[in-house]
Order: C-alpha cells, then structure tokens, then sequence
C-alpha cells in the first residue's frame, strides 16, 4: 500500500453575539488569541470534538450547527492539519454569563468584530474566520485551503 496522509485533526466553533462579533478565546499555551475547539481524539468525529472541547474550555454544552469550513493548513512545524469549524450560532447573555474555563486552558475570551481579526491571530487564522462567516452568510460549507475557499 501506498504511502497515505495521517493530518492532524482539529475542529473548533464560531461563535457570534447579537452584533455579529466572533468570539475569540485566549489560549494560555499559545501567543495568540483563537477560537474555542482543539484536537481531534482516536475514534472521535470532528463535531464530537468540537462539543467535547467547548464543554472543557467553557463549560458550556451547547447544540452546532452545520460545518462551516474545512480547512486543509499544513504547518512547518506541525506536519499536515485539516481543521474543521462549526457554527457554533449566537450565544445568548445567560450562556455568556455561564462560560467558566474549567480545564485551564484558556485565560480570556471577548467579542471582536470580524475586520479586525488580523489583529488577534496569525493571517490564516484570521482568513479561515472570514471564510466561516462567509459560509454562515451563504447558508453552505467551503472547503479552504489556509484559510483561502478554493
């Protein structure tokens, strides 16, 4: 058999307020904000990911809506990742009450309005953003590459 890809898998959710702001976390472990999710476990699905790592980041249990993005961002330092991002909807100010970081993991979170992501993380994290708001905004899934639809 030939050689196959064996990416790491992450998926994380989008989350927006009333304002149409994403929701970004603070990681304690990176130097740039992110947001809520993290890797993919042996026999886990994508989405079952997603839920698992918003349940231990915020103590929140919340119900996803569609994929968003697929997104295929190989790193140097990393080896191939394929990432998913969830529709994680609008939280409403009693979940925003109710977001507690129980696993340590993260610091902070805020609101931020989407033109202004570059500012808060690495560019393909900021273009994988745009391209998930975008997808909400269509009502349809976009398969990415570094955060850029092809």
């Amino acid at each position: 058999m030939p050689p196959v890809a064996t990416p790491r898998v992450a998926a994380g959710a989008l989350f927006f307020d009333a304002k149409g702001r994403v929701l970004l976390v603070r990681p304690s472990y990176k130097d740039h904000w992110d947001i809520p999710g993290g890797y993919v476990e042996p026999g886990e699905s994508p989405r079952a990911a997603c839920k698992r790592e918003i349940g231990e980041e915020l103590g929140l249990t919340v119900p996803l809506g569609p994929m968003l993005v697929v997104d295929w961002a190989p790193a140097d330092n990393e080896g191939d990742k394929l990432l998913f991002v969830f529709d994680g909807g609008i939280l409403t100010p009693e979940q925003e009450r109710s977001i507690r970081f129980g696993d340590g993991e993260l610091t902070d979170w805020r609101y931020v309005d989407i033109d202004v992501l570059d500012h808060y993380g690495p560019p393909r994290l900021a273009r994988r953003l745009h391209t998930a708001a975008m997808a909400r905004s269509r009502a349809e899934a976009i398969y990415a590459e570094h955060g850029t639809p092809k």
